[in-house]
């Protein structure tokens, strides 16, 4: 049933893994611009965070090589009712302190998941209730039916209850609200690695789980993560050897690394697409010189700072054409993307941008702050930097502050924003997961919403949203998709600017696999 959905992976390239043969075990070093923000499996919806946690923490099901689900610590799932899933657990399995994996932990992590604060409810959003059938047997309860709730499932990682417990950590950390916990430093899971230590923003380390129920398929039995916001630093440590493998390698080195015998680039479309967000919410915007209004809320003032915006130009020049440019808020390999649907809704044009903004009431333009990460996508400073530069052109002064993404997040997460610069990677390959993240209203408790940092309010998105969640005929649901992404274009309520291509770059004795989740796979890569 939830399994036959197809996905297109688009231009999605991959370097295959070599077999391991007598390769020796290795210590693979890692390096990239942005840090992990919690050890919490529940507490943050970040990429580079998942990429380890999903080393140390698995789910009831996981991704194969091409994206489609497969058993991992459930081995069978049988729909009981349209609303009742039975899930057959792996008996054996242990975690990394020994202690046994059963119902309990299932039971209790899927709840802590789904319950505030937790930052991945989108991952248990159908989930009404969780049941215990037998030690190894867990029933899932549906608010209704989910055609992609397997797909939802491969980030509900599971926790031990008991260590929960004993460590005070039964609620996920409050991450936006700058809690540390003992569950955001430390960890117990059942994956093929356990932590050693992680110092923020300096080193984390893992080493291989000698009693994982699986087998790995590469020869690494450690992995240390070096955080190295500096591009030049992060080049230069891989050039000299001092890592091994560089998650994102800065584009204007990209032709050096190129011609460096001892190192290889593997490139591939990221499903990642990188956008601007506005603040459709406040009444008034502060600092922007317009006393008792929001020009955000006018869509003809959204519309203009659209056409300002030469994507061309940053397509080559800021991003030496490591992007496709965007016309929609999925990437071509997320399941409800179409070609039309990605052509810009608007030819990028100053003149009718300076039009729009007079007929908005906005002759002289405004003042608005743009919020930027500094270390997590590629180029994100530099794009935010020509972004500022267009806007001013048309009479939007605008001032530019930018931050580590540990701090940019949070300021997003709690609507401290005016306009800001984001990235949405669809765990899924579902566009469901980007319009109930992104463009549901945010009511706070659930999912929906949850990334709206704008906090636009459309009742007509918000039911072809909730319709889309339960819809089990393709055919309509994917016509439902299309209608809300259009809706969501049409409206302008998102700006966005490309879809992200990510080359990872190593040292020449590492073979890998290139993945569009932009996670690695330390499980899948030999270093000879």
């Amino acid at each position: 049933m939830m399994q036959k959905t197809t996905f297109k992976l688009g231009m999605v390239a991959t370097a295959m893994v070599l077999a391991m043969g007598s390769a020796q075990a290795a210590s693979m070093r890692w390096a990239g611009a942005n840090d992990i923000l919690t050890i919490d499996p529940h507490a943050q919806n970040h990429q580079t965070t998942h990429a380890f946690l999903q080393q140390i923490y698995e789910s009831l099901v996981r991704y194969d090589g091409k994206y489609q689900t497969e058993p991992a610590l459930a081995t069978k799932w049988t729909q009981i009712s349209p609303t009742q899933v039975r899930f057959e657990l792996r008996k054996g399995v242990k975690f990394h302190d020994g202690a046994p994996f059963t119902a309990d932990d299932v039971v209790f992590s899927l709840t802590r998941a789904g319950t505030a604060p937790s930052n991945m409810m989108s991952s248990v959003q159908s989930v009404k209730e969780v049941k215990k059938v037998d030690d190894h047997t867990v029933d899932l309860i549906l608010k209704g039916p989910n055609p992609i709730l397997l797909r939802e499932l491969t980030e509900a990682r599971i926790m031990n209850k008991a260590w929960a417990e004993k460590h005070n950590s039964l609620k996920s950390q409050d991450y936006a609200g700058k809690e540390e916990s003992y569950a955001s430093r430390n960890a117990n899971g059942t994956g093929p690695f356990s932590l050693v230590a992680w110092q923020p923003d300096q080193k984390l380390t893992l080493k291989k789980n000698p009693n994982w129920w699986d087998k790995p398929k590469g020869n690494i039995d450690e992995v240390v993560f070096t955080p190295i916001k500096s591009a030049a630093t992060r080049s230069a440590a891989l050039i000299s050897g001092q890592v091994d493998f560089v998650v994102d390698p800065p584009p204007q080195d990209l032709a050096r690394m190129k011609a460096d015998s001892n190192l290889k680039l593997i490139e591939g479309a990221e499903n990642r697409t990188i956008y601007l967000g506005l603040d459709q919410f406040r009444d008034e915007l502060p600092g922007s010189g317009v006393a008792g209004k929001n020009p955000l809320k006018d869509k003809r003032v959204r519309q203009a700072l659209y056409q300002a915006i030469d994507s061309a130009g940053l397509h080559s020049r800021t991003m030496r054409n490591l992007s496709v440019p965007a016309g929609v808020m999925v990437a071509p390999m997320v399941h409800g993307w179409s070609k039309q649907l990605d052509e810009r809704a608007a030819k990028y044009d100053v003149e009718a941008a300076k039009k729009l903004l007079a007929d908005a009431g906005y002759p002289q333009g405004f003042t608005l702050k743009l919020d930027c990460p500094n270390d997590r996508y590629v180029n994100d400073e530099a794009i935010c930097q020509a972004v500022t530069a267009m806007w001013t052109r048309i009479g939007v002064k605008t001032n530019l502050q930018t931050a580590p993404m540990a701090q940019f997040v949070s300021r997003v997460m709690n609507n401290d924003v005016s306009a800001y610069l984001f990235g949405w990677g669809v765990a899924t390959f579902d566009a469901l997961y980007t319009l109930d993240s992104l463009m549901s209203t945010k009511d706070g408790k659930t999912a929906a919403g949850v990334y709206n940092g704008g906090r636009f309010s459309d009742p007509k998105l918000d039911a072809m949203i909730q319709q889309i969640k339960v819809e089990m005929d393709t055919p309509k649901r994917d016509a439902l998709i299309h209608d809300a992404l259009k809706l969501t274009k049409d409206e302008y309520y998102y700006l966005p600017l490309h879809h992200q291509i990510r080359p990872w770059a190593m040292r020449k004795n590492v073979d890998t696999v290139h993945r569009a989740d932009d996670r690695p796979m330390p499980i899948w890569t030999t270093i000879k």
